[in-house]
């Protein structure tokens, strides 16, 4: 079993930041990892104020009866993060658990931790976020209806919605797309459109020979080569001829 929790602690004491993952995504890459079973706990005030060791006991050993509990070398937990490690090792020999610190992990002499990758992302090193995930960096979501404005201009797009307050990555990128166990290449933007005085982060995707109607549908964006940041365009046949330029980069790493 292994314990998440939402929304994460960081944000429920206002320190906002991008989430790598949505719960659906983390339970289903757990869940082809081989964990059974994915415990959601709800972080709220009475749960910020739960001591270290009342959650150890109340939480993981007369609710979970816990026998085992694998923990990472920096993890902080209960009130004012008084719980360690060292804590849990030294309660573990009296209440018939045994506990195990998974080591820091090096990429590249780098440790592999969310905060470096949310770096990574913010910088467009896609390679280098691959290497540190284990896998390339996706977003998945159900196709929603959009605006249209891209289908005026040439360029119907999929559009997304990013649920999530702060977007891990922004910009414009070349991607695939799975949808339906099918794969297709295009370039998207995911940011708010300032161009358009978007206010909502949205991921778009303009697909390469593509017309079939998907709204409804979950897909899974796969974000391989970043292009560009977002701008803003004094105008939309500026906007237009950009996303030309995006188009040609895109299909040319693609090599199409």
């Amino acid at each position: 079993m292994l314990i998440s929790f939402s929304p994460t602690p960081q944000c429920f004491f206002g320190r906002e930041q991008a989430t790598l993952s949505n719960f659906k995504e983390k339970h289903q890459l757990l869940a082809r990892l081989g964990v059974d079973k994915h415990l959601l706990i709800y972080f709220n005030q009475d749960f910020a104020e739960l001591k270290a060791k009342d959650f150890i006991q109340q939480v993981l050993l007369d609710k979970l009866n816990m026998k085992y509990c694998l923990i990472g070398d920096d993890f902080r937990f209960g009130k004012k993060r008084q719980g360690d490690l060292d804590l849990l090792q030294s309660l573990s020999k009296t209440k018939g658990f045994s506990v195990e610190n998974t080591q820091s992990v090096l990429c590249n002499d780098c440790r592999a931790s969310s905060s470096e990758i949310r770096t990574l992302l913010a910088h467009g090193d896609l390679d280098a976020v691959t290497q540190m995930l284990g896998r390339e960096f996706s977003i998945s979501g159900k196709i929603i209806h959009g605006q249209q404005k891209g289908r005026t201009i040439g360029f119907p797009t999929i559009n997304i919605p990013i649920k999530r307050k702060i977007s891990p990555v922004l910009g414009v990128f070349a991607t695939t797309v799975e949808i339906q166990g099918s794969v297709f290449q295009g370039v998207c933007n995911i940011g708010n459109r300032p161009t358009i005085s978007g206010k909502e982060i949205l991921l778009e995707v303009f697909l390469f020979d593509f017309d079939r109607e998907v709204y409804g549908i979950e897909a899974r964006v796969v974000f391989k080569h970043k292009i560009r940041d977002e701008e803003k365009f004094d105008s939309f046949e500026a906007l237009k001829q950009q996303i030309e330029l995006d188009t040609q980069q895109a299909k040319a790493f693609f090599k199409i």
